[in-house]
Formats: structure tokens, sequence, C-alpha cells
């Protein structure tokens, strides 16, 4: 009851004229920047933090998260009419609903993917309001022990998960480690990687890190692969959805969020894994899997209902423990330090108008979106004739700009360069970027915490595995890195004996 108290006051900061203007601004956004290929709604936060340096905390968190619903609204656009995904969890959407449009049904793949965003956003978000304030009042007796070890269970799982192999994800979360690393020991004042410049003295700027692996890094890796002719999308009329349609989706949109929520709870990697996931099961599921590669309805439906779901899992693991899961987790974690505001099991109790205003704007966000993106889905369709150069062009010099914003220092557009070709060269070797940007915001907070523990124990290593829940979560930890061993190991003995 508490919470549906809460949720009520929550409506009440929603819902005032300033919050709602910032609520659309954020989903126009979002919707426009996931139908671009190669803009995520990670980079669109990202280059919109220096932005926001002026507005009021709680106006620019419910902008930032209008962008992440709408730029995973925007992204099945794109997939689907053109069979590139606007970002990455689009993915699935293309395998279907590209198929359909190309068949004469983009209208139908459309309505699908929006009715199912709505739906698993709406159940996701429900969730989020049950779940996240006993999450958050678990959380407060967590110790030092406890946090480095979930901690350390982040930075397995997106090295496990993502990328091609765990190595490359290994070494993108070096690659943040390091980052993390620059500027003042804050137990000892010592300098470290400055190279005696003072002007790194403070650290780099999460901002800028943000900034440069995804939105220098993404324009540098698009230059250097441009095609001379951009793909034609396919022209779509008003989206509807006939009453056959409705009842072979109507599953899908309920089975989504059942999958995509948990998933975007936990570090592993966002919405990727759970809408294939989603995928494979509406086709084991389904009475019409001759229509699956051809252009099935339900391929569309039930994949992105589990990607919006993700986003709202994502948000409890963010709001009430402080631990990104996602690219765009991340980002809005930098934001919220950017505003001098610790994610975790006090924040609900600390600033409740700005938690709880958020989540109500989640539920207005949505209706928004349903509102905007079923009429409006041919103008979204014609962004896709933006000539990529003009488009990238665009984004270095928003990218450069918010970067000299930050600190009013040259040094900044340097730092903003040298990272954007780390980012460049991430790509080129098939590091992912998410490991990187979790090493960088979750690096220093690890060290804090593997100091605290070291402390209370008296500089012993048992004080790491001094309670029942680190030992629980090593178990996990020992769990990921041991499985691909013991599954070669069943292979083996499964091929040995037949």
């Amino acid at each position: 009851m508490d919470s549906f108290n809460s949720l009520l006051d929550g409506f009440g900061t929603a819902l005032t004229p300033v919050n709602l203007l910032w609520a659309a601004l954020g989903v126009l956004l979002g919707t426009a920047i996931g139908v671009l290929p190669g803009i995520g709604p990670a980079m669109a936060v990202a280059l919109l933090l220096p932005v926001t340096y002026g507005l009021e905390p709680t106006g620019a968190f419910i902008m930032f998260a209008g962008i992440y619903y709408g730029a995973m609204f925007g992204g099945s656009t794109t997939s689907i009419l053109l069979n590139t995904p606007g970002e990455s969890a689009a993915v699935v959407a293309a395998i279907e609903g590209n198929p359909m449009a190309k068949a004469g049904r983009g209208a139908q793949a459309l309505a699908a993917a929006a009715v199912g965003h709505f739906a698993g956003g709406m159940i996701g978000t429900i969730l989020l309001v049950a779940l996240a304030p006993t999450v958050a009042a678990l959380a407060v007796d967590i110790g030092a022990p406890d946090y480095f070890a979930i901690m350390v269970l982040a930075f397995i799982a997106v090295t496990s998960v993502l990328g091609s192999s765990r190595i490359r994800g290994l070494a993108s979360l070096l690659v943040g480690l390091t980052l993390g690393l620059v500027g003042l020991d804050q137990l000892t004042g010592q300098q470290r990687l400055t190279f005696g410049s003072l002007q790194l003295a403070d650290g780099i700027d999460v901002v800028i890190v943000a900034v440069g692996l995804f939105a220098i890094g993404e324009a540098l890796w698009v230059a250097a692969h441009l095609r001379r002719t951009a793909g034609e999308a396919i022209p779509v009329g008003r989206p509807w959805l006939a009453g056959s349609d409705v009842r072979r989706t109507w599953k899908s949109w309920l089975r989504g969020p059942v999958i995509g929520f948990p998933f975007g709870a936990v570090p592993a990697g966002g919405a990727e894994i759970p809408t294939f996931l989603s995928y494979v099961t509406e086709k084991r599921l389904s009475r019409h899997k001759e229509e699956f590669g051809k252009g099935a309805i339900e391929g569309v439906a039930g994949p992105e209902s589990a990607a919006s779901a993700s986003a709202a899992g994502t948000l409890v693991s963010m709001l009430t423990l402080g631990l990104p899961t996602t690219a765009v987790a991340a980002v809005m974690l930098a934001a919220f330090q950017q505003y001098g505001i610790q994610p975790g099991p006090l924040l609900f109790e600390r600033e409740p108008d700005l938690v709880w205003g958020l989540i109500a704007s989640l539920f207005v966000g949505m209706v928004l979106l349903l509102a905007l993106n079923l009429p409006l889905a041919p103008l979204w369709a014609k962004l896709l004739r933006i000539p990529r150069p003009y488009l990238y062009a665009g984004i270095l010099f928003f990218a450069a700009v918010g970067a000299y914003a930050v600190g009013g220092e040259a040094l900044d557009l340097v730092i903003l360069l040298l990272i954007g070709l780390i980012g460049f060269g991430m790509r080129r070797y098939g590091l992912p970027v998410l490991p990187a940007i979790i090493g960088v915001i979750l690096g220093p907070a690890a060290e804090q915490q593997l100091r605290r523990a070291l402390q209370i124990s008296d500089g012993s290593v048992t004080g790491l595995v001094g309670t029942p829940f680190s030992v629980a979560v090593y178990i996990v930890i020992a769990v990921l890195l041991a499985w691909p061993l013991l599954k070669r190991f069943v292979g083996r003995r499964r091929s040995v004996t037949a």
C-alpha cells in the first residue's frame, strides 16, 4: 500500500506541465534516435548529459527515461522496414518483421511491435513498482563485502555474456578499469596515470568517457564503413491489426515480460538475450511454425514485448543497488553522479519525489509512445532518408560541444578524441563497449568497497567472504566461470558414450 501511495504522489510530480513536456520531448527524441540506424539510446543519453547540467534533476531523468523507452520503440521501425536495427534490442525484430514488410504487411508488423512495447513496458513498470521498494529495503543491510561481491558479479557477467569471446569482454573491462584509475587516490592522495597533468588530477569525467566511446567511436566506425548508397525503406501505410492478428499475438505480448523483466534486472547484457529467448519460445509454441523465417507476427510481438520489459528490469537494479546492467543504465548512473545523487538502497528515502516521479513518468511515457508510434510510423520511416555524412557530422559536433561544456578545458576535447579512437579500435577488434563503461563507473566504487571491507577485517582476505550473501554471490560467479568448461566436459562424455 505504501508503494501505491508513493506512486500516486509520483503521478502528481510526473503530470505537472513542465514534466509532461520533458516526457513528451524524451519520447519524441528517443523514437527519432531509435529509428536512425546505429544511434542507440545509450549514445542519445550520453550526448544529452552535458546539455542537462542546468535542468532540475527530476525533469532531466524523466526525459532520459523517455529517450530510453522511445529508442526501443523506434529501433523496431528501421529493423522492420530497412532490415537494419536502430539499436541492439531490435535485432530480433528484423528476423520476422522485414519479411512481413516485404510481403506487404509492414503496417501489421509495426503495430504488433508498438503494442508489444506498450504491453511489455506497462507490465514491466508494474513489476518495478512492486519489487523495487522491497529490493531497496533488503539492500539496506548489505555491507561492503556484499557490495564488492555484487560488483565483481557485474564485471564477470558482462564480460562473459557480451562480445564474441570472454577474452574480448575482459579486455574491454580492463580498458574501463584503467580509465577509472586516472586521478588522485581518494585515500592516499597519490596521483595515478595523470602523467604530471594537474588537469587530470580530478580524473576523467564519466560524461566524456561515455560520449567518446559511444558517439565518437560509433561515428568514426560508420565513417570508415560508409556505403555510397543508403538502403531504401519500404513504404508503410497506417499501422493496424486485424482480429486474426490480435488472436495470434496477445499471448506473445504477455509472455514477453516474463522473460524480459528478470534478464533486465541482472547484469547479463540487457535486452539482447531475452529477445532471442522470447523468439525461440514463440517459435516453439506457435501453431504456425511454417511461417517462421517468412514473416510470423508472433516473432515480432514477443521479442519486442520482452525488450520493453527488460528496460523496466534494468531500472530495478540501477535505482535500488546502483548497479547498471545495460549501457543506457550505465550512462544514466553517470547522470545521477552528475547531480550528486547516489543510487542505492537509500535513494527511495532520500529522493522519493525524484524516484516515484520517474517511475510514474514511465506509465505516462508508454501512453505517449503508443499514441505517437501508431499514427506517425510513416513519418518516422522518412527519417531513414537523412544522408549518413550529415547525420554523423552533426553527432561529432554536438559531442565536441557537450564535452567542452563539462569542464571548459581544451584538454577535454583531446581526451574525447583519444577515447573516441579507443572506441573505434574496440569496434574494429570486436570488443563490446558496455564492459568498458561499467568498468569506468563501478571500478572506483569497487575499489572503495574492497578497501572498506579489508579495513573492517584488519586486512584479512577472509573479510571479503565474511557474510552468507557474499558467499552466495561468489558461488554464482564460480558457476559462471566454470559453466563453459562443464558444458564442454559433458559434451565430450556424451560423444564418448555415444
